[in-house]
């Protein structure tokens, strides 16, 4: 079994409701002080509650790691899937990557706990595994919400299908989120990944928007 997969529980009115919190808080800490710095007391301290509701819900600090990932990147993936479908099957890139870009998730907070826990991971075997599968599946779904629209046959033959537009997309957001961890510039983010994918997912004879 994976790193953050388990047998749930039953899900109860409840049981939701505690696990939000515990998700909330775990948030607010892990921003607040780093992911490898916080423990599971402090987690519980923070959500009000004991450490029995805790393990009612998560195994460790990493599965619930992985429950506030699973969140992120559904949020991700349901923006990129509306700002491709107000297009229709016909896709205007361009315009496409605009509506992204105004409304993906540049969260510093989101950013930073991220971060901590890639570093976590990468001395990890086991947990490096999970993330990846993570990774993956929110690839997956950025490739497959592309291929349901044409207007891809302008793609650079670097990237082949849509899969490699998926990954682009991903290593793009990447790069410009670790640029904005250092600077803190969220609108300049916007428009350095607005220029980014445009390049890549046009073959250049789209007009290349203007970053300032």
């Amino acid at each position: 079994m994976a790193v953050g997969e388990r047998t749930e529980p039953r899900v109860t009115r409840r049981r939701v409701r505690t696990r939000a919190r515990l998700l909330d808080a775990a948030f607010a800490v892990f921003a607040a002080k780093g992911f490898g710095r916080v423990s599971i007391e402090e987690v519980c301290d923070a959500a009000g509650y004991s450490r029995g509701a805790f393990y009612s819900n998560f195994g460790s600090l990493d599965e619930l790691f992985f429950a506030l990932y699973r969140q992120r990147a559904d949020l991700i993936a349901d923006q990129v899937a509306g700002a491709l479908a107000q297009d229709g099957p016909d896709l205007d890139v361009p315009a496409a990557v605009d509506r992204v870009t105004e409304v993906l998730l540049l969260d510093l907070d989101w950013l930073l706990v991220k971060t901590d826990f890639l570093v976590h991971a990468a001395r990890d075997a086991r947990v490096a595994g999970t993330l990846l599968e993570h990774r993956g599946r929110l690839r997956r779904a950025i490739a497959e919400r592309l291929g349901r629209a044409r207007g891809f046959g302008g793609l650079p033959a670097v990237l082949g299908e849509v899969d490699g537009a998926a990954r682009a997309v991903v290593a793009a957001y990447d790069g410009v989120t670790t640029q904005l961890l250092l600077d803190k510039d969220v609108e300049g983010a916007r428009a350095w990944l607005r220029q980014l994918l445009t390049a890549l997912l046009t073959d250049g004879s789209s007009p290349q928007p203007d970053p300032h």
